[in-house]
């Protein structure tokens, strides 16, 4: 096991002038790539409250905001079953557009749903121009059908959780069990601050059935993780979009690169592909290799010739250093 308690230095690279000048283009480029990531929480939290969605496509602010109403409803009607109310249905309707409101001021829950939303259109996209199916991939299908029973077993729940993912997004709508669990913690700390002062107990009683049954580590996304651990070195094999499908390519370069996989989701737009590129070379992954994965996604991308040039340590060196504070 590598020992990682002392920093490790970075190695020295013998640089041309010529190169040094096209590494600090790529370092400028990254660091306007990384400001835009930066404004995508404010953007939403302001198309949410407005009419004016010119910086954002209608599809992604519906999206965000379909799933952030869908989760204000199964809060509403949680406790509208734990205090016994005669019409739960119709406290749902009443309560769950106010909870869904106050959720929308959640930093942590609109960048996860902005990021879900983007998932998802960027793999119907590929559906559509590539005929990459979102749910059964070539690599998920031949990992279920794996004859170590540990990599089928955790194919087949990948499978039937990206299954549910899909039909979810269809209706805009996220469980509650899907969310990352500070984003489930943060969730529920904003409901109970909403708590009717007569259904205060009520809603004491709900928040705990939720927590009770709530297991991040049966969410999709930890299913897909799970699945890339167990692939080992055969986890190259995912760095291919074509090959491995949307949801486990997005999961496979999160892991290989360092960076977090809704990090990984909004590089996959065609003004942050340099964020994209470094993370395919960070991983190792060879030159041709990483220009491929960019052309299957952007056809007409138009990165510099040097771009995919630089080595797998550089690129990593790049990417930390613009990465965003936790």
């Amino acid at each position: 096991m590598t020992d990682h308690s002392q920093p490790q230095s970075r190695p020295q690279f013998q640089q041309s002038p010529d190169t040094r000048k096209a590494e600090a283009v790529l370092a400028e480029q990254v660091a306007n790539a990384d400001n835009a990531r930066a404004k995508i929480v404010p953007v939403l939290s302001h198309l949410l409250g407005n009419d004016d969605h010119e910086l954002f496509s209608d599809e992604v602010v519906a999206r965000v905001g379909g799933m952030i109403a869908h989760l204000g409803r199964q809060l509403a009607l949680a406790e509208a079953k734990a205090a016994g109310l005669p019409e739960p249905e119709r406290q749902q309707a009443q309560r769950g557009p106010l909870i869904a409101q106050h959720l929308s001021g959640s930093r942590g829950l609109l960048e996860y749903c902005h990021a879900l939303a983007i998932e998802w259109q960027l793999a119907v996209r590929l559906e559509n121009e590539h005929s990459l199916d979102p749910v059964l991939s070539p690599l998920i299908q031949a990992l279920v059908a794996s004859d170590e029973p540990t990599t089928g077993s955790l194919g087949m729940a990948a499978l039937t959780a990206q299954t549910r993912f899909a039909q979810a997004q269809r209706h805009m709508e996220l469980p509650l069990k899907e969310l990352p669990a500070d984003v489930f913690h943060e969730v529920l700390t904003i409901w109970r601050g909403l708590a009717l002062p007569t259904l205060a107990d009520s809603l004491a009683e709900a928040e705990n059935g939720l927590r009770a049954d709530f297991d991040e580590g049966k969410s999709r996304i930890a299913l897909l993780e799970r699945l890339v651990v167990a692939m080992g070195k055969g986890v190259t094999a995912a760095l291919s979009l074509e090959h491995a499908g949307t949801a486990l390519f997005l999961s496979a370069l999160a892991a290989a690169s360092g960076l977090t996989r809704q990090d990984v989701i909004v590089s996959t737009s065609e003004r942050q592909s340099i964020r994209l590129l470094l993370a395919l070379r960070a991983t190792g992954l060879k030159r041709q290799s990483a220009d491929e994965q960019i052309v299957f996604l952007h056809r007409s991308s138009h990165l510099p010739l040097e771009a995919s040039a630089i080595s797998p340590e550089k690129a990593a060196a790049l990417l930390d250093d613009v990465r965003r504070p936790e």
